[in-house]
């Protein structure tokens, strides 16, 4: 088993009760463990943090196109604990406000990857499995 975290994925998961089917898909579909307890396995084993790019907002409904009042999360507790050489960012929105908040201050580049969320349906899940692939 790895025992350090070399790679980030930065989400956009402020919301559990709007996003839930975002997160049961990627679980799902990309990285496959069902418990919470395997969960936390497959992210040790392959050396991957999960870290949300937005600490609080407000926001109606799921609708990111209405966030407003963006307090960020910070990433430097991660990137000063651990030797993370890889950023990833899930989807167009939250590459946005990792650009506009996280960037400035870690001076790091994320590597975009498809939302991951119902909403993208321009990529089907196989093309949305190949894409992520590149995290293991």
């Amino acid at each position: 088993m790895r025992m350090f975290l070399d790679r980030i994925i930065v989400l956009l998961a402020w919301n559990w009760k709007y996003k839930k089917e975002s997160r049961a898909f990627a679980w799902k579909h990309l990285f496959r463990p069902a418990t919470i307890e395997e969960k936390r396995a497959f992210l040790l084993k392959n050396g991957i943090a999960l870290w949300d790019v937005i600490a609080s907002c407000s926001i109606t409904g799921s609708a990111d196109a209405s966030i407003k009042d963006v307090t960020p999360n910070d990433l430097t507790p991660i990137l000063n604990g651990a030797p993370i050489r890889q950023i990833f960012v899930n989807g167009k929105t939250a590459e946005k406000y990792y650009n506009k908040y996280t960037k400035p201050i870690i001076q790091k580049d994320a590597v975009c990857l498809p939302s991951t969320s119902p909403a993208n349906a321009a990529w089907s899940v196989e093309k949305l499995i190949a894409a992520w692939s590149v995290i293991l």
